[in-house]
């Protein structure tokens, strides 16, 4: 059957605290799905734009489709209560790639209390790292508890800062319900399938 009328792009945030893996997870994601996905990304710093950068050397996309947008201010600012500068580079991003099946939009690094407005993200993934103690998913927060996708990464790490990954599940699970959530380590692509 012919596809008539194009769906609009799909909008991914990804959110989560500074160094949780939000960026990697980006590039994994990008070089998965580039074959048989249209993807364009935009990434959110507050006085630089080292995420584009970053996704730029790894060779996530094509450098023309990741836009670095300097937020200036708080990142949860940018995502959620004045999402404007995010909206505007999405698009510019669409309007430039009209026929993109997905857009992912990656915040600065933040607190538990982030989350995307709805105006900007369809879905959200939100991203903490073992290494923070495995006291965080127990902490709540709207990006544990409500994101579509909660990623805990660097599993890995768990002996190295006395965290039990057993307990970390335990408390994801309680926080979220039936919500999923995964643990990985990105680096290694353990838990990306």
């Amino acid at each position: 059957m012919k596809r008539t009328k194009r769906l609009p792009a799909l909008r991914v945030g990804i959110g989560g605290p500074v160094g949780s893996g939000k960026t990697t997870l980006v590039e994994m994601l990008c070089k998965a799905m580039r074959e048989r996905f249209d993807l364009v990304v935009v990434t959110n710093d507050i006085y630089t734009k080292e995420d584009q950068r970053l996704l730029t050397v790894a060779g996530a996309l094509e450098p023309e489709r990741i836009m670095g947008v300097e937020t200036g201010g708080c990142p949860h600012t940018a995502i959620r209560e004045d999402a404007s500068i995010n909206l505007d580079a999405v698009e510019q991003m669409l309007a430039r790639y009209p026929d993109a099946d997905v857009v992912f939009i990656e915040s600065g690094g933040d607190n538990l209390a982030a989350t995307f407005s709805p105006e900007l993200s369809d879905l959200t993934i939100y991203v903490i790292d073992v290494a923070g103690g495995e006291k965080i998913p127990r902490k709540g927060g709207p990006g544990i508890t409500r994101s579509d996708l909660l990623v805990i990464n660097k599993m890995d790490l768990a002996p190295m800062v006395g965290a039990s990954l057993d307990v970390m599940g335990r408390d994801a699970t309680a926080q979220r319900g039936s919500r999923p959530w995964v643990f990985t380590n990105l680096k290694t692509q353990e838990g990306l399938q």
